[in-house]
């Protein structure tokens, strides 16, 4: 995907994913969109940043956002030249910020040698997508799920996964993450990759866990809160977050004692013990 002036067009989403459809939608909600998710201003930084791709990018966007990152537990990331390749996993408190500072950091370690799991709502952004398999689990992509997947697992590349797949809730007074899936406990047996585990540090505004919370009761299916996170990303600028990596866990461990669900609940309990 080129780099335009206008790469984030919310008019040019709307239509490719409603089709004639897209026309009845009023022009208000379409401004109020675009405000939303700072169309403008992210614009201007992937213009600013057309030159650099994957973990140049990434970089780039640690320095946009001015970020801060205490990282702890550096020594546990395996030799990069080990001629092994691993599962990394996390915690996704935020939704944005996290995922960018862990592919930074990870992909600085490895040369780049990573690859993400990510909706494709993120292909959008042309210096992100060299280092994507993207996902979209709601619409036309669900049944490709697994060859992704397993594209991702096959390849020479080290994951880097948040089995949440949502960015975290307040559940009980306390952000966490909602269950992980099962999915990198069985691929990383099959392939014979290690887990490491990593805690990042943070969280969003009262308003996004609200609104998630409000939507979870009222029984709404759509995602309204990930329109938001956009705007939670520009909230946490200047911020300084901690990021904690755990030794890395044998596939060996997982075996039959207990379930592929329950051994992921295992390692979501280690990442917060970090």
């Amino acid at each position: 995907m080129e780099v335009t002036e206008k790469t984030i067009d919310i008019d040019n989403i709307l239509k490719s994913k409603m089709g004639d459809k897209a026309r009845y939608v009023p022009s208000l909600l379409t401004r109020w969109l675009k405000h939303i998710i700072h169309q403008d201003e992210v614009n201007a930084f992937l213009w600013d940043s057309r030159a650099h791709k994957g973990v140049e990018w990434l970089e780039d966007c640690v320095k946009y956002l001015d970020m801060t990152l205490k990282v702890e537990g550096m020594e546990n990331l395996p030799d990069k030249n080990d001629g092994r390749l691993y599962t990394f996993v996390s915690n996704h408190p935020l939704g944005g910020v996290d995922g960018v500072a862990l592919g930074a950091i990870i992909g600085r370690h490895y040369d780049g040698k990573f690859r993400y799991l990510v909706n494709d709502l993120l292909m959008n952004l042309p210096g992100l997508a060299p280092v994507c398999i993207p996902i979209n689990k709601t619409g036309s992509q669900s049944r490709n799920f697994p060859a992704m997947v397993e594209a991702g697992f096959g390849s020479d590349n080290h994951m880097l996964m948040f089995p949440a797949g949502l960015c975290s809730r307040r559940i009980n007074g306390e952000i966490h993450d909602i269950p992980w899936t099962k999915t990198f406990i069985s691929k990383s047996v099959e392939y014979k990759r290690d887990i490491v585990p990593i805690h990042f540090g943070g969280q969003n505004s009262d308003f996004f866990y609200n609104l998630a919370n409000i939507c979870k009761k009222l029984g709404i299916k759509f995602n309204i809160a990930m329109l938001f996170l956009v705007d939670e990303m520009y909230k946490n600028v200047h911020k300084e977050f901690r990021v904690a990596i755990g030794k890395p866990i044998p596939w060996q461990t997982f075996d039959k004692s207990k379930t592929a669900k329950e051994w992921a609940r295992y390692v979501e309990d280690k990442v917060y013990e970090l």
